[in-house]
């Protein structure tokens, strides 16, 4: 089969197409045959050297997300039938034309999207309604300030904001995505300048702050978030596309007193993705279907273009997902 491996950490030139052997499937697992894989910066990180895979994930092939069909079944395994079409998260190994998952991590794809749609949701999708809902307990009537909002998981967390009944404020390095993100139901959008946007969220909020933060920049951000809130605020720190280090005011975190969490998908033993997979099907695959949300793309490239993906990521133009077509 056919795979984008990483000969050696490195800018987008080390991805090289090569034909690797098929994965066996073990007890329990199915193998897949993907149509398409979702791109995503924690793949950029992996290829540059900076975030190995976990223990059992191919360690030279990136791809976090996949959407295709059944393609051999496990001993033990019952939940799919060869030919069934699936969709979800895996710890690596996307960018290939086969994969081997745990059938308990695998989710139905729904009958009303394409696979293409399909294998932009996974991450997005389960990666904002994680952040904001299990870690920042974001309820109806609140108000939520989301950074990158043009981004893959950014376009997911306003959809999913909006669908809770939350007023939802948006930061983007650009007005046009911004604008483009009132249509998922964005109240308020700001360009930082210098890296501030507090006083603006201050204002849009009458003053008040907001109850919810998703962070997915870091680095300095983290003492804007603080400024930028309410009382018993919760700041969840997803990515660090702005930095990993920053300096804070601790006393305006008690003062407020502020929950920072922080969260990561990949690397959570198997149970806990499993439970991330239901998601999947609920509440996500409830609101897809009521088209309350949908899946937003940017580019889809085919699987020996990725080095071209992963330059068009790097330089934060995308609004939406980036996009692999992996079979042929």
């Amino acid at each position: 089969m056919r795979a984008m491996v990483i000969r050696a950490p490195g800018g987008p030139e080390v991805l090289e197409l090569r034909e690797v052997a098929e994965p066996e499937v073990p007890h329990g697992h199915v193998r897949i045959a993907v149509r398409y894989a979702g791109v995503n910066r924690a793949d950029l990180l992996q290829r540059a050297g900076h975030y190995p895979p976990p223990p059992g994930v191919p360690p030279d092939v990136p791809g976090l997300e996949y959407a295709g069909v059944i393609d051999a079944v496990g001993p033990g395994a019952s939940r799919f039938a060869p030919g069934a079409r699936v969709y979800g998260l895996v710890g690596g190994g996307a960018y290939a034309e086969k994969i081997v998952v745990h059938e308990r991590e695998v989710s139905p794809t729904p009958t009303d999207i394409t696979d293409e749609q399909a294998s932009a949701i996974p991450e997005a999708f389960v990666t904002a309604y994680d952040a904001l809902v299990h870690r920042g307990r974001l309820s109806a009537g609140e108000q939520v300030l989301i950074h990158a909002a043009g981004s893959g998981v950014g376009t997911a967390a306003v959809q999913i904001a909006h669908a809770i009944g939350a007023f939802v404020i948006g930061t983007s390095r650009t007005q046009d995505k911004l604008q483009r993100a009132t249509s998922l139901g964005l109240d308020v959008g700001i360009v930082p300048r210098d890296g501030r946007f507090a006083d603006e969220v201050l204002h849009a909020t009458g003053k008040g702050g907001v109850d919810v933060v998703l962070d997915l920049v870091g680095g300095g951000y983290v003492a804007e978030n603080v400024r930028a809130c309410a009382s018993k605020a919760r700041i969840i720190l997803v990515g660090l596309t702005g930095g990993a280090r920053t300096e804070i005011d601790l006393r305006e975190v008690l003062r407020r007193r502020l929950e920072i969490i922080g969260t990561v998908l990949r690397s959570r033993p198997l149970e806990e993705k499993i439970e991330a997979a239901k998601q999947l099907t609920r509440p996500i695959g409830t609101w897809l279907a009521a088209k309350r949300i949908q899946p937003i793309i940017d580019r889809v490239f085919p699987l020996e273009e990725a080095a071209q993906a992963h330059k068009l990521l790097e330089e934060n133009l995308p609004f939406g997902k980036v996009l692999l077509r992996v079979d042929r």
